[in-house]
């Protein structure tokens, strides 16, 4: 995510760290190389120029032309302005404050991932709130619109509006929201047609059912990847229908961030979740100020720990870290350890959360980090005895070959997988040798002198 924008920006704040004091000219120097790396993460020209104007505003004060940190003062300065165009600190959250059943209007052109949207958001509420959530699509175009959203409703255990042919979507909104109020419905999520384009009847539609239902919240869904597309999508629905909210899909796969930074500018409106894959559990709120801090390298500690505490099982991560401490570590413990990773989802996503790991994936050349291989492990290690898996020593040739034909794997890959525990197990007990007392004194390195020297699972890029 803004994995481009971020690397630009970051070789700006090196290049300012190294020098002692800033003359006027770093600065104005600075500011060009900021634009040029906004315009080219694809943020509205707008956007771009208000921004820089701010940021060299600030910059040019005492405060920075004479702080010991130059550098530093600066970076502070653009990650202000970067969580201001972002929306500002904290999240604007869905309104759950109405009288019930509350009307969401989902609305956006074909292909945003709306239908799919819709359900993300109903499973978010549904289990993070504990609302009572009707589904209901109102497109009668699209061919089996209509039933993609009952089943993804089934998928997610929540319920949808019964299908009825030949009822427009006027008839189907008023219907839903009947059903609402007579069986105790919380919240009516309407998922409206798209179109591949913007027209009249689209707008049109969407006004008559606005009118009619009265939405608290009118949720435009637009795909980050489009760029400015979606921002200019978004400025014509506010203009014509009026927009509380954005949602951001495929934000995981936008490498330049233009959208998310230009949304708020250019619309008023602010981006209230993004999705981060294909998941129904692949959607979050949306923090201007994590996102800020991501895009300068800083990482995303709150977000990261937030993510571990909903699908980590604590119990197990305690079980493995005491075998770890006292120096013990099988292959069955790191097949619990990969399960807990793919818990996790993108390994690369991950990755842009912990401070400093953006520098080591644009080494890496932003490859995805393939958490198949991880996956080809665990079916490695599930073809071998228990004694095997508990004393991996006694692995030998004739073993090795009865392991890869049980895993439909090659004896290469099974000796890949028995260096990388090798590596894992070496770290483990060089961690108990030296105790938290030598870690501490000696740092990462003294692990990592005699521990694990290539990327996990032995260099496996994509």
């Amino acid at each position: 995510m803004f994995n481009r924008l971020s690397g630009k920006l970051s070789s700006v704040f090196d290049g300012l760290s190294k020098r002692g004091t800033l003359s006027q000219e770093d600065i104005n120097e600075a500011m060009r190389e900021i634009r040029l790396a906004m315009l080219d993460a694809d943020v509205a020209l707008p956007v771009v120029k208000d921004f820089v104007k701010k940021v060299q505003e600030k910059s040019v004060g005492q405060e920075v032309l004479h702080n010991i940190s130059p550098g530093q003062a600066i970076a502070k300065i653009v990650n202000d302005a970067l969580v201001e165009a972002l929306g500002g600190e904290g999240v604007v959250p869905l309104t759950l404050n109405a009288i019930p059943p509350i009307p969401y209007l989902m609305i956006g052109l074909q292909g945003s991932g709306k239908t799919t949207t819709s359900a993300k958001i109903a499973y978010f509420l549904n289990r993070r709130e504990r609302k009572k959530i009707l589904l209901a699509s109102l497109d009668t175009y699209r061919p089996a619109a209509q039933l993609q959203l009952q089943q993804l409703a089934n998928q997610i255990q929540v319920a949808s509006l019964p299908i009825i042919d030949g009822q427009d979507p006027l008839q189907i909104a008023k219907r839903a929201m009947e059903i609402g109020r007579l069986e105790g419905y919380d919240i009516v999520i309407l998922d409206t047609a798209g179109r591949l384009a913007i027209d009249d009847v689209l707008m049109q539609e969407v006004q008559n059912i606005r009118d009619t239902v009265h939405p608290v919240e009118n949720l435009l869904v637009v795909d980050a990847m489009t760029g400015q597309d979606a921002v200019n999508t978004a400025k014509h629905f506010n203009e014509k229908v009026g927009i509380t909210g954005v949602v951001m899909t495929r934000m995981d796969g936008d490498a330049r961030g233009g959208a998310a930074l230009s949304m708020r500018a250019i619309t008023g409106a602010p981006i209230k979740l993004i999705g981060m894959g294909e998941k129904v559990d692949a959607l979050q709120e949306f923090y201007p100020e994590r996102v800020a801090s991501r895009i300068l390298g800083l990482g995303d500690i709150a977000g990261l720990v937030e993510k571990a505490s909903k699908t980590l099982d604590t119990e197990e991560n305690e079980r493995l870290a005491k075998k770890m401490l006292k120096g013990k570590f099988d292959l069955n413990d790191y097949s619990a350890q990969i399960s807990q990773i793919n818990k996790m989802g993108s390994i690369s996503n991950i990755m842009d959360m912990i401070p400093g790991m953006g520098k080591i994936k644009e080494k890496l050349g932003n490859k995805e980090i393939d958490t198949l291989i991880l996956k080809r492990h665990q079916v490695i290690i599930s073809s071998m005895t228990k004694a095997e898996r508990k004393k991996p020593d006694i692995i030998k040739a004739s073993r090795k070959k009865r392991i890869a034909a049980g895993s439909g794997t090659t004896v290469q890959e099974v000796n890949r997988l028995l260096k990388q525990y090798d590596q894992m197990a070496s770290m483990m007990k060089r961690f108990n040798k030296l105790g938290v007392k030598g870690l501490m004194r000696q740092g990462l390195s003294a692990l990592l002198s005699k521990g694990m020297t290539s990327p996990p699972g032995g260099g496996m890029m994509r």
